[in-house]
Parts: structure tokens; sequence; C-alpha cells
């Protein structure tokens, strides 16, 4: 019953936050803002809806662990698997314009960088100091309003490909009503999402952390994989960049800062012992690591995109591995 539940679950994520997306998308054009900066704050917020979802829901009922580990796993999706995708699939259909990297104005690709830093730096922090407490969430979520901030700021034109209609400008509020519905279906689904993903760790004594950096992660990645895919195959690679990099960005800020920092407003603080995730982050910085190199070098073809894939492979591997070594009265991360 509940892997049926996690299957319509995920099914009801993918389509409320297409609805979500679709239409905030159509709210940012309307706007007239550079695909890179849509991609980094709007669209990337609105892709991150299940796994910010997931964070509150996770916080409420004391499952922090399943939270964490889609963080860290969702990150690992989004660039290692929706790349590699993007960069194969293109490469076969389109031999001659196999790059999906496409030509970044200078604020775009230090926004870019930055963010992949920001990822990179942060987990590598949490490791060091073990335990990750209410004050290391209250301390990313800064990070994350200050850079908003920061990014905020910057204005990049957008490139006008075409010019919004009165009409399209008068349906603004009725995009923005279809957003908000779209994200209640978010939530909702979210909600049934972790009740049944650690009902069925709890039966089968799976570790709560592994769950959410496989199952859930994959899961709540889902609308970063549909529309990012969409974006590079119609040739919007910037905002489809946009929109991965700006993902991982707020799972690192926000929405691990929500999960650390929201038990202690209710009483219920807790201290996370990072070194069970000590795997996920690995591959988190081995997969930032490599998406950057290739973004200094201008360059992502088919070859580049085997190495991502062969990456998300292994590191599948290695996380169903370590669930074999696991017990079934092995602790769950908190």
């Amino acid at each position: 019953m509940h892997l049926i539940i996690i299957l319509v679950t995920l099914i009801i994520l993918d389509q409320a936050s297409h609805l979500t997306i679709t239409n905030a998308v159509k709210v940012s054009d309307i706007t007239q803002l550079g695909k890179t900066a849509v991609g980094f704050s709007l669209l990337a917020f609105s892709t991150s809806l299940p796994e910010l979802s997931v964070a509150f829901i996770a916080a409420f009922t004391g499952e922090a662990a399943v939270s964490v580990g889609n963080v860290f796993g969702s990150n690992i999706v989004n660039i290692s698997l929706i790349v590699g995708l993007a960069a194969l699939i293109i490469s076969f259909r389109r031999p001659r314009a196999a790059n999906v990297i496409p030509s970044f104005a200078k604020g775009e690709l230090g926004a870019l960088n930055m963010g992949l830093f920001i990822s990179s730096i942060v987990p590598l922090l949490m490791l060091y100091i073990i335990e990750a407490s209410w004050l290391v969430g209250l301390v990313l979520i800064a990070i994350f309003v200050f850079y908003t901030y920061q990014l905020s700021k910057i204005r990049i034109p957008s490139e006008g490909e075409a010019p919004i209609s009165e009409g399209e400008k008068k349906r603004l509020r009725f995009y923005v009503g279809l957003t908000l519905l779209g994200v209640v279906g978010v939530v909702l689904s979210a909600y049934f999402l972790v009740e049944s993903a650690v009902a069925i760790a709890s039966a089968v004594g799976i570790p709560r952390a592994l769950v959410g950096a496989t199952v859930i992660a994959f899961g709540t990645s889902l609308p970063e994989l549909t529309l990012d895919l969409r974006a590079f195959l119609k040739g919007h690679s910037a905002l489809a960049f946009g929109d991965i990099v700006g993902s991982s960005f707020i799972n690192i800020t926000l929405i691990l800062g929500i999960t650390l920092f929201v038990p202690a407003l209710f009483g219920s603080p807790i201290a996370m012992n990072m070194r069970v995730f000590q795997n996920l982050v690995i591959f988190s910085l081995i997969t930032n690591l490599f998406f950057w190199y290739f973004l200094s070098l201008g360059r992502l073809s088919w070859k580049e995109g085997a190495i991502f894939l062969f990456i998300y492979f292994l590191f599948l591997a290695s996380t169903f591995g370590a669930t074999q070594l696991q017990s079934p009265t092995a602790p769950n991360g908190i």
C-alpha cells in the first residue's frame, strides 16, 4: 500500500510541480528578465518546492534525516543525471550542435560559479564541525537571504525574442493563481511521500537518510528533470543551467537551513551527525567540481555527459551497497 501511495504521489508531485513551473515561467516572461537570472531565482525556487515541502514536513514529524539525505541526493541528481542525459540526447539528435553550454554573459557565469561554490563549500564545512545544530541552520538561511538579495540587484536584460502582448499582461493574476494552486498540490503530495517513505524504511530496516538520498531525491527532482530536459532540447540552455545551479544553491542553504532550524522553533532542537552523509557529500562535491570544470572550458558534449552519468550510477551503486551493510537496527542519522 505504501509503495502504491509513493507511486501515486510521485505522479501528482510531478504534475503539480509542472503546473507551478509552467505558470511561473509565464509570469517571468511578462517581467522580461534574462533566462539565466529567471532560472537561478524564480524557476529554481519553483522546482525546489518539492524539496522545500519535504523539509517542512520532515521537520514537523521529526524525520530530519530524510530531508538532509534528500538535499544532497537531489543535488547529485540535478547535475549528474539531468545534465548527463541532456548532453547525450542533444549529441545524438543534433551532432553538429552537441555542445549544450551557451555563451553566458559575465554576470550570468559569475552567478553560476558562486552558486556552485556555496553548494560545495557548505557541505564540507558541515562535515568538519560534525554535528549540525539549529545555529548552523540559521546561518544557512542567512546566507540564502543575503545572496538572493545581492542577486536581485543584478539586472540582465532579456533576449526579447517576442514582445509580450497586452492580453498576456492582463492575465498575470491568472498565472499567479495557477502557480499557487500547483504549490498546494506539491505540499500535499510531499506530505504523503515522506510518510510512506519513512514507513517503508522502518519496516525493512533501511536508514532514513538513504531513503531520502535515493527514492525521494529522484522523485523531488522530477520537476527539474522534465523541465530542464525540455529547455535543453528547445535551445534554452541558459534557463536550464540557471535552474540546475540555483536549485542546488537553494537546497544547500534555504532547505537544509529550514531542516535544521525549524525543529528548534517548536522546542525540539536537533543535532544532526553529518558523518552519516559523508558519502553523499563526497559525490556532491565531485559532481560540482566536474560541472565547474566543464563550464570553465565552455564545452559539454556527449563525452562529458557520459562522465556525469557514470558518476550518477556509481553513486547509486555505492549508496545501495552501503544500505546492504547496514543492520536492521542501524541509527537513522540524528
